[in-house]
């Protein structure tokens, strides 16, 4: 069983299917400095009180838009910038995703972690320039891939020299603008042995499904996160909000902060449960 090992700037954090369960939590994308310093910190102090370990996550750029007058973020220069200053002032791991190639190196000097788009899982020279970069990977399942396929992809990062991947799930394409999450494949994943994360709130989105943008059933967020961590999952991916209703993106399928403690200690209680009964199987 592979542990992946993500360096923070205050302790390390340790991603495995075997050990108490992780998060990669934070806003879909950062929309200034003022409003990523202040989720940060008051991440901080939610996962620190429910004794779980995160990783903050916001993307400086989102590339897969529904429509050109989609919200794009804070662009990377910016982006890294306001990174590095959480990272550096709130003492959080970090992390946020790449879409080209170029962009692995310079990402991978600010972030502790580096996260690659669903839909570019297939791209040889993407994911393994990632790879690259050295930094641990979160690589996430395509919507139009089969699980027993992520093997080839982990393959392709692995070639590199780099075995800190981890395999994330984040629905399949079901019909019209809709997911469907088969739970089968987070242990069909498992098998080759990386830490599988579930991302539960991009699980629940509904592509275009508001024609020029996204929907999303956020009421389904905590149902499907449960019934990850009862299948063993080493982490679950979060998107959260303080106004998700007027998020400049994703909202719909993004939960309110506030929800974030009651959350968390269902699937704190769940996840001892669910390490324990494999511990005795």
């Amino acid at each position: 069983m592979i542990t992946v090992n993500v360096k923070g700037p205050e302790a390390d954090l340790t991603i495995s299917n075997q050990y108490p369960v992780s998060f990669i939590a934070g806003p879909c994308v950062i929309e200034d400095y003022d409003f990523a310093m202040k989720t940060a910190l008051e991440l901080k102090n939610i996962f620190e009180q429910a004794g779980i370990p995160f990783i903050y996550k916001s993307s400086f750029d989102k590339a897969n838009r529904s429509s050109m007058n989609s919200f794009r973020g804070v662009g990377i220069d910016d982006g890294l910038k306001i990174l590095e200053t959480v990272r550096r002032e709130i003492n959080i791991p970090v992390l946020t995703d790449i879409h080209t190639s170029d962009q692995a190196i310079p990402v991978a000097e600010v972030v502790d972690m580096i996260q690659t788009p669903a839909f570019l899982c297939r791209q040889t020279d993407f994911i393994q320039s990632a790879a690259k970069a050295g930094k641990p990977l979160n690589i996430k399942k395509g919507q139009f891939l089969a699980p027993w396929d992520m093997q080839y992809v982990a393959e392709k990062a692995a070639e590199t020299g780099n075995q800190n991947i981890t395999l994330c799930e984040r629905g399949t394409s079901f019909g019209y603008g809709n997911l469907v999450v088969d739970m089968r494949s987070l242990a069909i994943m498992a098998k080759t042995g990386y830490p599988v994360i579930f991302d539960a709130t991009h699980s629940v989105q509904l592509p275009g499904g508001k024609g020029s943008s996204s929907g999303g059933q956020r009421e389904y967020v905590e149902t499907l996160a449960k019934a990850a961590v009862a299948a063993g999952v080493a982490g679950v991916f979060i998107e959260v909000h303080p106004d998700p209703d007027c998020a400049p993106c994703d909202g719909p399928n993004m939960l309110p902060i506030d929800v974030l403690p009651a959350f968390l200690r269902k699937i704190k209680d769940l996840d001892q449960i669910s390490k324990e009964i494999k511990t005795v199987d």
